[in-house]
């Protein structure tokens, strides 16, 4: 779920080549996505504060490395996934155009609140702590999953996996949150934990998918996303748990910017292209039914 508060290119490379030539991505070459049509709603439009609309554009950074949420095409410059396609269906909306930035996860939140960014759009998982620094605007659910190399799922206790490889990103709740307590209880029963922590989750993967990894966690969309992709390399492993929303990032000095991407979000709901942003990355299972700040 959920990265925390804290670019490789994605090709289209099979395990052999994974492993030969030293990449850090699976397969991403089904390109999918949904061109979400939208049309400017004036209510939502009139709260965007002055000095963003007078720019015309919103500067967003994003962590390019999360599939199926944000990630590097084939071509390596252009980023695509179901925040992209969602969240330029917002700020349509809201009458603006969208440049995002890649950046590095754990210095989105710095870049947002210092003004860098106008916001930050990157599979934030909304908590006390996050919400101290910044606001957040609600519109996703995720839950954290597991996955391990094919045949090898069963094998995987996600509450006590004493003795294995995980690959994990850096600053994610995962890594901060959930990951501490497992590592202390398995050093405590003499079976220690070897943690591979990477900057981005495609590293991660590929260390599970080349074998340097026996398992890795990460949001629950970018597993499924993961598994897919790995054409029967990778599986699932145990179920998902610990949901909890994604939230858009905006500084606390720009509340209007906030509000108005509520607004935007409602409007996108009620016509279906909020859904259809979703549905054409299959992870229409993590809709939610409002959207709010700081829920």
């Amino acid at each position: 779920m959920q990265r925390s508060k804290t670019v490789i290119s994605v090709v289209a490379l099979g395990l052999m080549a994974l492993a030969g030539c030293g990449s850090n991505s699976l397969d991403t070459s089904d390109k999918k996505g949904a061109d979400v049509k939208t049309s400017v709603d004036k209510n939502a439009a009139a709260l965007v504060p002055k000095a963003i609309k007078d720019k015309g554009t919103l500067t967003i950074g994003t962590d390019a490395s999360y599939a199926p949420s944000e990630f590097l095409a084939g071509d390596g410059k252009t980023i695509e996934g179901f925040d992209i396609d969602l969240f330029k269906a917002v700020a349509g909306v809201l009458g603006l155009k969208v440049d995002f930035k890649p950046a590095s996860f754990d210095t989105i939140i710095t870049g947002v609140t210092s003004q860098k960014y106008d916001a930050g759009v990157s599979s934030f998982t909304i908590n006390d702590e996050r919400k101290k620094q910044v606001d957040m605007v609600s519109y996703f659910s995720a839950g954290t999953q597991w996955a391990a190399a094919k045949g090898k799922g069963a094998d995987i206790d996600v509450d006590k996996p004493c003795g294995l490889g995980i690959a994990v990103q850096k600053g994610t709740v995962q890594q901060e949150e959930d990951l501490p307590a497992k590592e202390k209880a398995c050093q405590a029963a003499g079976k220690p934990i070897k943690i591979f922590v990477y900057d981005k989750q495609d590293q991660a993967t590929a260390a599970v998918a080349n074998g340097k990894a026996d398992a890795m966690l990460a949001d629950s969309p970018v597993v499924a996303y993961a598994v897919d992709q790995s054409k029967g390399k990778l599986e699932a492993a145990g179920d998902i748990y610990d949901a909890a929303p994604y939230g858009y990032v905006i500084a606390k000095q720009n509340e209007g910017l906030a509000n108005a991407i509520v607004k935007a979000l409602d409007k996108l709901k009620s016509d279906g292209g909020y859904e259809k942003a979703l549905k054409g990355w299959g992870v229409e299972a993590g809709a939610v039914d409002s959207f709010a700040v700081n829920p």
